[in-house]
């Protein structure tokens, strides 16, 4: 029986950081993974995979570039699956790589295999040659992930219906396509598609899509993939899924029937917890398989952990790296800082993309802060325009009286990487007039951040004008 200072069940973006803090911290740590899923269901099935079929898609089908070649330009006619699983595979081939070599260059012993509880101190290992192994920890974090929830009464077939795992390995593009649930996974690959030219209907319970998200950037969103040819049935419910040889039926509650070559689950993720017999350690979890921690990521059994989407929201892998450092650094004693607090950003993968990060706008007015909005189109930015992007946003939220930034909302090109620097300006407890007095490089769409905070700020001088209260700053006119 081989002995660990920590245990690591699972090799996704929070159990490599997880096991590599603790290699780093001087502990002994193994990582507990089946050889087909090393980088877990990130690098496999989810993340990675999606957001390279993303770019694929971009770049054959010409999205980026039609605004200035037209509408008709592609870069391929005929689009296969095989065009975009090639860049797919390399990319995912290259970061198990990476992964495998953290782990050995840190000396994190990757053991083989599917692991299980027998003890709140020993987990059980069977190996893919059926050999059964124990190991022993003194710490333990669960990183196990999720898969695709899938609802009994359909009957997933893998190529005509699929759930979002599934989807990556159809056969051909479809020419018509169902998505059942506006979340984001589902609103993803409704849009990749829409842009291969499939025509697809996004079935949603809901009376709307991504809630939680700015209602403005999320109403442009909706006009991009109409105009893209998506329809949505918000309010409707799936009574039935039927197959036929020419195709599928999507049967609703309402009596609609709406026929499509493929019908594409994705209604939620199931934590993975039935296989690791966690009541032997003393655990429970959720109907959704989901384990409860505190703020530290401890679950009820003080040494054993659980970071990732095993725990639920926001189940992100840039969240679920931090929560597995912290977990590691808590169980070992060290200072790991603030709490994991509010300014974590979000990024939805959609064509046209989506960020943010801090507060909307409706929470704000619940909360009756009195705000202004600073705007700033990529149409009016130079950058906007070489790049062919009139419909991307910038949108500052400001305090009106203490000029904090309160929020950041992005939609368009290199949203998720623009979002950073309205982050870190609010993690370092900065005002909009630090935006406004920065310099950016020209022509970039970073730019877009002084254009907001100069709308922003001119606006909370206009109520200073009329009130006449308050010290404001003179501003460029």
């Amino acid at each position: 029986m081989e002995h660990y200072d920590m245990i690591v069940i699972g090799s996704g973006p929070a159990g490599q950081k997880a096991a590599i803090a603790a290699a780093k911290l001087g502990h002994r740590a193994a990582v507990i993974e089946r050889r087909d899923m090393v980088g877990g269901v990130c690098i496999n099935t989810g993340t990675v995979p999606s957001k390279t079929l993303r770019e694929a898609v971009i770049y054959l089908s010409g999205m980026n570039q039609r605004e200035l070649y037209g509408q008709s330009y592609r870069v391929k006619e005929d689009i296969t699956v095989a065009d975009l699983s090639a860049r797919t595979q390399h990319v995912i081939g290259r970061e198990i790589d990476v992964i495998r070599n953290q782990l050995a260059r840190n000396h994190v012993h990757l053991v083989v295999g599917t692991g299980r509880f027998v003890d709140p101190h020993t987990v059980e290992v069977v190996g893919e040659d059926g050999v059964h192994r124990e190991l022993t920890a003194d710490k333990i974090v669960i990183a196990v992930g999720t898969r695709p929830a899938r609802p009994a009464s359909v009957e997933f077939d893998g190529s005509t219906i699929v759930d979002s795992d599934q989807i990556l390995g159809i056969e051909q593009v479809p020419g018509s396509m169902v998505v059942v649930g506006a979340g984001v996974i589902g609103i993803e690959y409704a849009s990749m598609f829409a842009a291969l030219g499939t025509r697809v209907t996004v079935v949603e319970k809901r009376p709307t899509m991504l809630d939680f998200c700015d209602k403005e950037v999320i109403e442009a969103l909706q006009y991009q993939l109409r105009d893209r040819a998506v329809t949505f049935r918000f309010s409707e419910s799936v009574k039935e899924v039927q197959r036929h040889p020419a195709g599928t039926l999507t049967v609703l509650e309402s009596g609609k029937r709406i026929p499509a070559d493929t019908v594409l689950y994705s209604a939620g993720r199931q934590g993975v917890t039935d296989r690791l017999n966690i009541g032997a350690a003393g655990l429970t979890s959720s109907d959704r398989g989901r384990v409860e921690v505190n703020e530290h990521f401890q679950t009820e059994v003080d040494h054993i952990y659980a970071v990732g989407d095993v725990i639920g929201f926001p189940a992100l892998a840039a969240t679920a790296m931090e929560q597995g450092r912290r977990a590691t650094y808590h169980a070992f004693g060290e200072p790991v800082g603030s709490k994991l607090g509010d300014l974590q950003p979000i990024g939805i993968y959609t064509i046209p993309e989506i960020s943010y990060v801090g507060r909307t706008e409706d929470q704000l007015t619940a909360e009756n802060v009195p705000f202004e909005v600073g705007v700033a189109r990529y149409r009016e930015l130079a950058r906007g325009a070489i790049i062919g992007d009139s419909y991307g946003m910038l949108k500052l939220l400001v305090h009106g009286e203490s000029r904090e930034l309160l929020g950041v909302h992005v939609f368009g090109t290199n949203a998720t990487e623009l979002v950073h620097i309205g982050q870190t300006v609010m993690g370092c407890g900065g005002t909009v007039d630090y935006l406004v007095d920065a310099v950016f490089n020209y022509p970039t769409l970073a730019e877009s951040y002084k254009v907001a905070a100069l709308d922003a700020v001119n606006k909370i001088r206009a109520v200073a004008k009329v009130t006449g209260s308050g010290e404001f700053r003179p501003l460029p006119e």
